[in-house]
């Protein structure tokens, strides 16, 4: 196979995917086809498309989501595309679902009571609503007492988020950084008096 038509597979393969496409799905697509001599790099093959699509100029490109490639516009067409699709979009999430999700993403795996001890109320439907948009999954059971469930997050977190792997989240020390740059209401609105 010449490097043209692999290139345009895995171009039609993007297009076609629903999900991240990973080096071992191409693989196993191309396994009885590429000897290996002829092994396929996908990460090698995702760069030469982008290059092609920003000499070309396109309203898409690749980006690196959850382990995996993904095919999206670009974002200055965002606002076109819902207005086809007729859809706001967003995944919505309660507060309550929020706080729960950055827990479990921040302190993983984590068990219900360990997330109820930190928000201070029962967590046991966000948990429920969470697991039904599978953005959390259940790992395992603690070797605590009554041997809780253990939650983390899921490949479908990291793709709504647009996170390519945990380590992308921001830090912790980070987000707190942040808090204390940030004047307070108060102090903006003496101008105005």
């Amino acid at each position: 196979m010449e490097q043209k038509e692999i290139q345009q597979i895995i171009e039609a393969l993007l297009f076609a995917s629903p999900e991240p496409l990973t080096q071992t799905e191409i693989n196993a697509i191309f396994e009885p086809d590429v000897t290996e001599l002829q092994a396929i790099n996908l990460e090698e093959i995702i760069e030469e498309l982008r290059n092609k699509y920003n000499q070309n100029d396109n309203a898409f490109n690749i980006v690196n989501v959850a382990g995996g490639y993904q095919l999206v516009s670009r974002p200055e067409f965002e606002v076109f595309i819902r207005r086809l699709l007729k859809k706001s979009g967003r995944l919505a999430l309660t507060k309550a679902s929020l706080e729960t999700l950055a827990i479990v993403a921040y302190r993983q795996p984590v068990n219900r009571y360990e997330i109820e001890s930190i928000r201070g109320v029962d967590s046991s439907g966000v948990l429920k609503t969470l697991l039904s948009k599978n953005l959390i999954r259940i790992k395992g059971r603690d070797a605590g007492p009554g041997r809780p469930l253990l939650y983390t997050t899921t490949e479908k977190y990291l793709e709504y988020f647009g996170l390519s792997s945990l380590s992308d989240m921001p830090k912790i020390s980070e987000i707190a950084d942040l808090e204390k740059s940030e004047t307070p209401q108060d102090s903006q609105t003496d101008a105005f008096e």
